[in-house]
């Protein structure tokens, strides 16, 4: 696995860079081949979904791609809370990806039954390596408490589930998600991490160095054994790194 930290000035330049990084990948995509990518709820995410769609939307291959969530809220797809509707207004709806390339997360269905319905469809739609779909590109935020997609604390057993999608709940609200477990996010290809602002300085800093403790914290278990694992920060989220 190789392991990269890169800086941005702001979000804008993350952005950008981000932005060129998919038309890169999506121009080595094989005709009649699609690249696969897992999406990230969150505020940072939206900014750069945002910037996207307002610069790129006719310079990057949105047909080659196929579009699917990591976690979802159980919602429904128009509430102000679900991952789907922030993608959906801030991006997709801005840009020429038809349809049929888009596969959500049905928050308002029953969520153990959704989880398992959705483990069968990124099975069937995206490629297996080692048996286990992999996704070529997984977006990732970071919580405040150290959370990923909807990994929380307190559920490290969500890393070693057998399976692919799992219902979780968020701690404080208590809130159903359904979330995908380590098995899945640990076999994608490429993992971004993309983190902004002061307020998550201590808790990169705390993972990228691996002080004492940090491996109570889901982002930390985050090792794509096939692949590579890119956190693109801006200098707020980076401030407090040593190096």
């Amino acid at each position: 696995m190789s392991h990269s930290v890169r800086v941005f000035p702001d979000r804008e330049a993350l952005a950008q860079s981000f932005a060129a990084i998919l038309i890169k990948d999506l121009d080595r995509i094989e005709p009649d081949h699609y690249y696969t990518v897992a999406l990230s709820g969150g505020s940072t995410p939206e900014y750069i979904f945002r910037f996207i769609s307002d610069n790129y939307a006719e310079r990057i291959s949105w047909e080659k791609m196929l579009i699917f969530w990591g976690d979802e809220r159980c919602v429904p797809p128009d509430d102000k809370e679900s991952n789907y509707r922030m993608a959906y207004e801030s991006l997709l709806q801005n840009v020429p990806l038809p349809d049929a390339n888009i596969f959500r997360i049905r928050g308002e269905d029953d969520p153990a039954t959704e989880a398992r319905q959705y483990s069968e469809l990124v099975t069937d739609m995206v490629p297996l390596y080692r048996g286990i779909p992999q996704f070529d590109l997984m977006l990732l935020g970071l919580g405040d408490d150290g959370h990923i997609a909807s990994i929380f604390p307190d559920r490290p057993d969500l890393f070693t589930s057998n399976q692919l999608f799992e219902v979780a709940h968020r701690p404080d609200k208590k809130q159903k998600r359904i979330t995908a477990t380590g098995r899945l996010i640990n076999n994608s290809s490429k993992i971004y991490y993309i983190v902004t602002g002061k307020g998550k300085a201590a808790i990169v800093s705390d993972i990228i160095e691996g002080k004492s403790g940090s491996e109570l914290y889901p982002a930390s278990h985050v090792m794509p054994g096939s692949g590579h694992l890119v956190w693109m920060l801006d200098t707020g989220a980076a401030s407090l790194l040593k190096t």
